[in-house]
């Protein structure tokens, strides 16, 4: 019976962390539309690259790095984690190589669009 709650609760807080990243998303595009509509009543004048600016934010020169370092770094800690994991029959360490595949493949692709776009050169 309690092992059935496992991927039940893993499934709910799955729901729950996309639902606020949605929810915190549609919040920070409330509060820009207020920004910019608090500027308009004050008889600020906003020329249409400020509005653009204001609404599709520059990202960081080294983002795809960023991601790419924490991705590969959650493929290592899976690794750790199985290496470390008291198992004699090997499984866990098995299982958490076949688990860490996926963000270390994630982090190489965000390695790769890094070096090869404008920024990484």
């Amino acid at each position: 019976m309690a092992g059935e709650w496992v991927p039940i609760i893993m499934f709910m807080g799955l729901t729950v962390i996309i639902s606020l990243f949605f929810w915190f998303r549609y919040r920070s595009r409330g509060d820009m539309q207020k920004t910019i509509r608090a500027a308009i009543d004050k008889g600020q004048e906003l020329s249409p690259e400020i509005i653009d600016r204001l609404g599709n934010p520059t990202s960081p020169k080294d983002r795809d790095l960023r991601l790419a370092l924490i991705w590969l770094a959650l493929a290592a800690g899976l690794v750790l984690s199985g290496f470390f994991a008291p198992d004699p029959s090997g499984f866990a360490f098995t299982g958490s190589l076949a688990g860490a595949a996926f963000p270390f493949c994630i982090g190489v692709a965000y390695l790769i669009m890094w070096r090869f776009t404008e920024h990484g050169r």
